[in-house]
């Protein structure tokens, strides 16, 4: 993955959304991932994300996060979306912070 990333974050308030993207995505939940404008990416969490320390490409440090997903229907296909990026999240089944992780 490397420690560059095309965002990143330093005010409490945006590290605080961050971290909550994290309990909202436990290993094995199947979510649907709503980016701003673009679509949104359906699929299986395959690890919990963390927060951790990247650099912008001005070399400003802060941060950030990835979470990758798995599609059940298209399974040549997996997605990696930054926590940073993220502006909702749809639970497609039970699956919630503490009922799975790894």
């Amino acid at each position: 993955m490397g420690r560059s990333a095309t965002k990143v974050f330093t005010q409490p308030a945006d590290i605080a959304r961050l971290e909550h993207w994290v309990t909202e995505l436990a290993v094995n939940a199947r979510v649907r991932v709503h980016c701003g404008h673009t679509a949104p990416q359906e699929g299986v969490v395959t690890v919990t994300p963390t927060v951790q320390v990247f650099q912008d490409g001005d070399g400003n440090e802060g941060l950030n996060g990835i979470v990758k997903l798995e599609s059940i229907q298209r399974p040549d296909w997996d997605g990696a979306i930054w926590l940073g990026d993220i502006t909702g999240i749809e639970h497609l089944d039970s699956t919630t912070f503490g009922s799975s992780k790894a």
